[in-house]
């Protein structure tokens, strides 16, 4: 039976609303949170931008039973994979044991701001290998003297180590980063648009790779963006916070003020087209069963927004969506 998540955006909510939101979705039934790292949020003048560990400790300490994951941070430039590795043990502990972390190869507009430069795919994917193989054997509990070409440890351990094995997972959107996640991570996690096109691109070459190498099932997890709301002028009300995401210029850009301009002189066509917007319980249903019934995900996330009250969009989800999607 798939996991059903729930996403909750440090790019649109302050943190506090963050963790209000973590308590409703455990009592409406969600068996775990996706939560969002980023240091810019992707439009200037709608954004926020919380530190994704302080929320994740609050939600910890004030939940009983919700899994957590990042979703995704990005252990190479801001953070030493040892010191993401850290985080993540302190995490399992407070938790008991509900931290799952999940990964990814990162974006400009939270490394580049920073002084950092931020270097093409090649690098960036070379830097997550030396980074998953400290992180992994850090929260294996191992004293680690590690020499990379890019990340050195001498004698590093994690005196308050994880009480649990915590899974890292790694988002994929590509054959490439597929087959990375497959060899040196537990899991991949895809944004899907089109459920066959991701699987094609992302889920087929992972398990090639994955059976390749004689290892284990990866665990899969599948996320979907979408917006509750009765019409297009509601949908672009709820999308405002994420408008720069589909920015033309967002793979190279770093300032949300610069982002945001260009996402305004967009047609509201494109950037509707990029998200499934839905009016009724029953269409989540839809949206989302395909990525139980079709790609086999172990966990899905409904990574979703309303212009409305997002407390009553969780409750109507849990009480409407959530069993049906379960069964399947």
């Amino acid at each position: 039976m798939a996991k059903i998540y729930y996403f909750l955006g440090h790019e649109q909510f302050h943190p506090e609303k963050l963790v209000e939101f973590a308590r409703t979705a455990e009592t409406a039934g969600f068996d775990g949170l996706f939560v969002s790292e980023h240091f810019n949020p992707w439009v200037d003048d709608k954004g926020a931008s919380g530190f994704a560990f302080s929320t994740l400790g609050a939600i910890a300490a004030v939940t009983q039973r919700i899994e957590l994951m990042t979703g995704v941070i990005t252990p190479l430039f801001r953070y030493h994979p040892a010191v993401i590795a850290q985080a993540a043990a302190t995490l399992d502990r407070i938790s008991g044991g509900r931290f799952y972390l999940g990964v990814g190869t990162g974006e400009s507009i939270n490394e580049t701001p920073l002084g950092i430069e931020f270097p093409k795919y090649t690098e960036r994917s070379e830097r997550m290998i030396e980074a998953l193989k400290i992180m992994r054997r850090l929260l294996d509990k191992e004293k680690l003297s590690f020499a990379g070409n890019y990340y050195k440890t001498e004698n590093v351990k994690l005196y308050s180590p994880p009480l649990h094995s915590i899974p890292i997972l790694m988002a994929a959107q590509g054959p490439k980063s597929a087959e990375l996640a497959a060899e040196y991570s537990d899991g991949i996690i895809v944004s899907i648009k089109d459920p066959r096109e991701q699987n094609e691109k992302v889920i087929v070459p992972a398990n090639k790779k994955r059976k390749l190498l004689g290892k284990a099932k990866l665990t899969i997890v599948t996320n979907r963006w979408t917006v509750f709301a009765k019409n297009e002028e509601q949908a672009l009300k709820a999308l405002a916070p994420w408008r720069g995401l589909r920015s033309p210029g967002r793979d190279t850009a770093y300032d949300p003020k610069l982002l945001q301009e260009e996402a305004d002189l967009l047609n509201k066509n494109e950037i509707l087209s990029k998200y499934t917007v839905l009016t009724s319980a029953e269409d989540y249903i839809d949206a989302y069963s395909p990525l139980i019934t079709q790609l086999n995900s172990d966990i899905v996330v409904i990574q979703t927004t309303t212009h409305e009250n997002q407390d009553e969009l969780i409750r109507m989800i849990g009480k409407q969506v959530l069993t049906k999607l379960k069964r399947l």
